[in-house]
């Protein structure tokens, strides 16, 4: 599947051209062994809605953009190792089908493709890769993975209190650590989670308690063991309440250079193929 491509003019021809669709915002895609084994078009759910992605896989990353022209132009370029990833498949339901859930320890969310055919093809491709990588590398399969946001329209209500209704002048925030839609005051507080983020990171208050009461437990068999050093309240200032809003949009952010999608063009026409992969 990999080695015949690798280093072949071909697949030098086709990253070439991924990386010439990103442009300069994009990252340097080619390298010595590195093949690109399959692209297509997935909807990724989003914050705020469903929104059509490119995925490109490799036989290392996973690469995903927003689309600003299909085929010419793309944005907002996500790097996935795939040596972190593992795949979750979801139900089917009358509203949502082929769907999976891609999980990785910073990041998580939910695809779908266009029919049961791509989505069984992305998943056998992927799951490959990440086999190859694994043995390449000897790295164990990842175990901790990040909560998938909730999206804001599943709920209308915070899904802590569950008394603040959320409305133009009331905003939804989401907790880092389980996903959960939650409102200002149940997310006061802050909690380092080095995964996601070098800096603390917004976590709901039952998330806050649960994290704190975990950190209060391991300084305190840290202590008991004579662990050398510093305490590790200061070592790790890791917890504090929120003095300010944080970047609570990041899904908005990747989307904001989004093109419009063609109108005249069904998304996920009957009788189109929306993934292909290089063999």
């Amino acid at each position: 599947m990999v080695d015949h491509l690798a280093n072949t003019e071909i697949n030098s021809q086709r990253i070439a051209a991924v990386e010439s669709c990103f442009g300069a915002s994009g990252q340097p895609l080619a390298l010595p062994g590195r093949v690109l084994l399959g692209e297509g078009v997935l909807t990724k759910e989003c914050r705020k809605k469903a929104k059509p992605r490119i995925f490109f896989l490799f036989n290392d990353i996973l690469v995903y953009g927003s689309i600003v022209l299909n085929k010419r132009k793309y944005s907002s370029q996500h790097i996935i190792p795939l040596e972190e990833v593992t795949l979750e498949l979801l139900p089917e339901t009358l509203q949502a089908k082929n769907r999976w859930m891609i999980k990785t320890a910073k990041k998580s969310f939910v695809v779908s493709a266009a029919s049961a055919t791509e989505r069984q093809e992305w998943i056998s491709h992927i799951e490959e890769c990440v086999r190859r990588q694994l043995r390449a590398t000897g790295r164990p399969p990842s175990t901790e993975h990040a909560a998938p946001w909730i999206p804001d329209k599943a709920t209308d209500i915070c899904m802590r209190c569950t008394q603040t209704r959320f409305s133009a002048l009331t905003r939804r925030h989401h907790c880092r650590k389980c996903g959960f839609v939650v409102c200002a005051e149940c997310s006061r507080q802050r909690f380092l989670l080095p995964r996601l983020s070098p800096k603390p990171v917004r976590v709901c208050s039952l998330c806050y308690r649960e994290l704190a009461a975990q950190q209060r437990q391991e300084e305190a068999e840290e202590q008991g063991a004579g662990s050398p050093g510093q305490p590790a309240h200061l070592t790790r200032p890791i917890c504090g309440a929120s003095s300010g809003d944080d970047d609570d949009s990041d899904e908005d952010k990747e989307g904001s250079r989004d093109g419009d999608w063609p109108s005249r063009v069904e998304f996920y026409g009957s009788g189109v193929a929306w993934s292909a992969f290089h063999s």
